[in-house]
């Protein structure tokens, strides 16, 4: 299925204070129905097509679900979302113009009745960032961790009932750097509190901060859970997925100029100041997409670090 009237991303309408304190206050916000029903269709087709193709291939788990690292690029559907406009305002607007997408996947998680030892997968996003980054407490208190990535959650599928294997998360929990782990299997199953799960329908979208702590929840009804992810960094963070760029496929054509900086693309400057944000002389480098399309649209603003 192909669809060639998806709206560009033309509105760059900046946040509000109330929509960035909201957001900071919570760690994360849901965007209902922000995703047109005819884009949903194209995304969930390809969700389905690249699922049928790894599943003849063995790249599924044991569950029968798929993580699928990489997604964009699989994908020109999925690519085009990396800056949608409803869901890409909040991401400039919370990160800048120095950004790309490190990691995105594409989750697939049918039914899986079989029963388990619970496990705590409760975590932050970001693996080593979160000790790397550490402020180490003796010192400094405890201090948050950077945010250093946020992220983009589209979805696919029905979720609004629970039991579907919907992400649960603490809101507010983004500023906490550790969490109780328990060990008793019956408290590992109750949880945390405070947990609330992301109930939702195809076309809404959730926006969180990695360092939200959050864990998916078993799916245990007949329903099969699909959700696009894609993360976004500073250009000066290394990549996580691997992504190959075919500078001479129809997938890479078709991307704009903002798109190709953020599946990593290099462009302009080619030194590596460049991926500070800095170009020729030390001056902030007009070259790079998305600060140029924000400088256009007078959407620069010294008052907010990140958009100066």
């Amino acid at each position: 299925m192909t669809i060639t009237s998806q709206e560009p991303a033309t509105d760059y309408a900046p946040l509000t204070d109330a929509e960035r304190k909201e957001f900071h206050e919570n760690g994360y916000k849901h965007l209902p129905g922000v995703v047109s029903p005819e884009i949903v269709a194209e995304l969930q087709a390809e969700a389905d097509r690249l699922y049928g193709e790894n599943k003849d291939t063995g790249h599924i788990d044991k569950t029968g679900s798929l993580h699928l690292l990489g997604a964009v690029s699989h994908s020109s559907a999925f690519a085009r979302m990396l800056d949608y406009s409803p869901t890409f305002r909040w991401v400039w607007g919370l990160a800048g113009w120095n950004i790309y997408s490190q990691h995105n996947h594409l989750d697939v998680n049918p039914p899986y009745e079989e029963d388990e030892t619970p496990r705590w997968e409760w975590h932050q996003d970001g693996w080593r960032q979160n000790s790397d980054a550490e402020y180490y407490a003796p010192y400094y208190g405890d201090v948050p961790r950077p945010m250093l990535s946020i992220k983009v959650a589209i979805v696919l599928s029905d979720i609004s009932e629970p039991g579907r294997g919907q992400t649960l998360c603490i809101p507010g929990s983004h500023l906490n750097n550790h969490m109780y782990r328990p060990t008793d299997p019956a408290e590992i199953a109750k949880g945390p509190e405070g947990a609330v799960p992301w109930l939702a329908k195809p076309g809404d979208a959730f926006i969180f901060d990695r360092r939200l702590w959050h864990s998916r929840s078993r799916n245990r009804s007949d329903v099969t859970r699909k959700m696009l992810f894609m993360s976004y960094t500073y250009r000066w963070v290394r990549p996580v997925d691997d992504m190959p760029i075919d500078r001479e496929s129809a997938w890479y054509a078709g991307l704009t100029p903002v798109q190709r900086q953020l599946i990593g693309e290099a462009f302009g400057n080619l030194k590596v100041q460049n991926m500070w944000g800095v170009g020729e002389g030390g001056w902030i480098d007009d070259t790079i997409p998305l600060r140029a399309e924000l400088k256009e649209r007078g959407l620069l603003d010294r008052n907010v670090p990140w958009l100066r």
